[in-house]
């Protein structure tokens, strides 16, 4: 029996009283952050002009736009909601994986609910924790014990389609095959290449959009009666041969469904950029204060790294030096790094159009040589030795192993808030103290639509 079978069989039967207590709390904190980086990213180059398009298509008034009055249907709703998340790079990421589920997951829940009516905060949260764990799941059980960034696949893109679908199909409440159907369609639309990021393209930023957008209609044509392939993950066309040549786990994908939630190895994001750089801003941070480390005092500083991060934040050198676009910078060592020892903080401010042709962070770009140390291989994102030569000989060097939002130093639900609150300047005190107590007890919350009113 195809992997696609047992999900679907999972997403009917897995009821909110079956999650874990972990399980929840870890999901209220993956929406919470969701809304956040959606408001934060709402005026960012690429989701505007996703905005613009919806607007323009107009259509049937069913589900929101967060952070406006627009009301489209679900599918575009969903698009815009995921590619405004997306567009800062600042959304959840499940570190071993490589990929990004709450994004395929949450704006699904969110738009469909809106659009079904009566969504219960019970409901909302084993709808995302089962979109969520397949995300993973699915990620997971490629190449193992490889990188998947080697494939050329932008996972959470690829498998969105899929994860999107069956989440979308739960929320309607659809039967086993159907959901089946919905995986198979799905899978016929699957797409999402890392080319955008080795160009520095707002492309990158689309991909969720695209997918949870397929994912929807994927589900909705589904409900309609149309079929879609039955073995989508493991027939001889199925995913992981067409798509990672046959290498995958079987054992990854489905050991212990419906027990074991990937949602609680989940990190959140305390810098607006790729996951990989988090290591090497931290190791910054702790040099820059506590070495007192100045900019102008700088003779080099060497960035040790895996190959595994060479290829995807260290080259080519010149655009990671000096950054072609906000996309390059969030795909960026040397910038997460030179953009801690200037500013003593990373931000949001450090990622936009003017902030990447910042000359203090430029001039210490330029200082920066690479090499490859794959001594520091681990699961997850892979540190980075920062080692800073300074003017008068002295030679600093550290390596974080576990940077702030990993399993070992995870984001309680107050540093999400504060999170929350850092991107959602454009709501009232008022509407962010709301959302923020709405999310904490979304178990207690009868009709998701309260929170959905607050952020539009």
């Amino acid at each position: 029996m195809d992997a696609a079978y047992l999900f679907a069989k999972n997403f009917v039967k897995t009821r909110y009283e079956d999650l874990p207590p972990e399980v929840v709390d870890a999901t209220k904190k993956e929406i919470l952050d969701l809304l956040g980086v959606a408001l934060g990213g709402a005026n960012q180059p690429g989701a505007t002009h996703v905005c613009a398009l919806v607007k323009e298509w107009g259509g049937k008034e069913e589900s929101s736009i967060i952070g406006s009055k627009l009301k489209v249907p679900a599918p575009n709703a969903a698009q815009a909601n995921a590619t405004m998340a997306h567009s800062l790079d600042f959304d959840d990421v499940h570190e071993a994986a490589v990929m990004h589920p709450g994004i395929a997951s949450i704006p699904v829940v969110l738009a469909v609910g809106e659009a079904q009516g009566r969504l219960s905060g019970k409901e909302m949260i084993a709808c995302t924790a089962l979109g969520v764990d397949m995300m993973c799941r699915l990620a997971l059980a490629t190449t193992p014990g490889k990188s998947p960034i080697d494939l050329g696949w932008h996972l959470t893109s690829v498998f969105g389609f899929m994860g999107a679908a069956a989440t979308a199909a739960r929320v309607m409440g659809l039967d086993e095959e159907t959901i089946v159907n919905a995986i198979g369609i799905g899978y016929h639309q699957s797409g999402g290449n890392g080319q955008c990021v080795k160009d520095g393209a707002l492309a990158k930023r689309l991909g969720p959009g695209f997918a949870i957008k397929g994912g929807i209609t994927a589900a909705l044509l589904a409900k309609a009666g149309v079929t879609g392939a039955k073995n989508s993950l493991e027939g001889e066309w199925g995913f992981y041969r067409q798509y990672a040549d046959g290498d995958y786990s079987r054992e990854i994908l489905t050991a212990d469904l419906g027990e074991r939630f990937e949602g609680v190895n989940v990190a959140i994001k305390p810098y607006p950029c790729c996951r990989g750089i988090h290591p090497a801003i931290d190791a910054a941070l702790a040099l820059a204060e506590d070495k007192n480390i100045r900019s102008q005092d700088i003779r080099e500083i060497t960035l040790s790294v895996t190959d595994a991060h060479l290829a995807l934040l260290c080259q080519p050198l010149d655009a990671k030096r000096s950054p072609r676009s906000p996309v390059d910078a969030q795909f960026s060592i040397p910038w997460g790094v030179a953009s801690a020892i200037v500013g003593r903080s990373v931000g949001l401010g450090d990622f936009t159009d003017s902030a990447v042709r910042n000359p203090k962070v430029l001039e210490v770009t330029q200082k920066m040589r690479v090499e490859v140390d794959n001594s520091l291989h681990k699961p997850g994102p892979e540190p980075t030795r920062v080692t800073v030569k300074m003017m008068d000989g002295k030679t600093h060097a550290m390596v974080v192993a576990n940077p702030l939002g990993s399993l070992e130093r995870p984001m309680s639900f107050d540093d999400c808030a504060r999170k929350f609150r850092d991107c959602a300047k454009s709501l009232d005190a008022g509407c962010v103290e709301r959302v923020v107590q709405l999310v904490r007890g979304l178990d207690q919350l009868d009709d998701v639509r309260e929170i959905i009113q607050e952020i539009r």
